[in-house]
C-alpha cells in the first residue's frame, strides 16, 4: 500500500511541474502515473550502474554530477514517455531537481517516517 501511496504522490508532484517550469508539460494524470513509473523504474535499475561508471568524476564534483545522472534520466523518459517533454537537456537537469524537492517534502509530510 505504501509504494502505491508513494507512486501516486510522485505522479501528484509530476502535475505541478508545469505549473513551475513552462519547459516541462504533461498531459494528464494516467501520463503523470505512467512518466512515475518509468523513471521510477530507470531510478532503480538504470542508476545505480550509471552512478557506478562515473563514480571518478562525481567525486572530482563532490557528488554535483548526481544532478546531471537524475537530469538525464528525466530527459531519457521524457523520449520514452509520450505526452511528457522537456525542452532540453538543461530543462531536464533543473526539472529533475524541482521535482525531487517538491516530491521529498510532499512525501515527508503525507507519508511521514517509520
Amino acid at each position: 500500500m505504501r509504494i502505491l501511496l508513494g507512486w501516486a504522490i510522485n505522479a501528484l508532484c509530476l502535475l505541478a511541474l508545469p505549473y513551475l517550469l513552462s519547459a516541462v508539460q504533461i498531459g494528464s494524470f494516467g501520463t503523470a502515473l505512467v512518466v512515475a513509473l518509468v523513471l521510477g523504474l530507470l531510478n532503480v535499475f538504470i542508476r545505480p550502474v550509471l552512478v557506478v561508471l562515473t563514480l571518478p568524476i562525481n567525486l572530482l564534483t563532490l557528488g554535483l554530477f548526481t544532478l546531471v545522472i537524475n537530469g538525464l534520466l528525466f530527459w531519457v523518459t521524457s523520449r520514452l514517455v509520450d505526452g511528457f517533454t522537456v525542452a532540453s537537456f538543461g530543462w531536464a537537469i533543473v526539472g529533475a531537481l524541482v521535482y525531487s524537492l517538491i516530491s521529498w517534502a510532499v512525501s515527508s509530510l503525507l507519508m511521514g517516517r517509520d
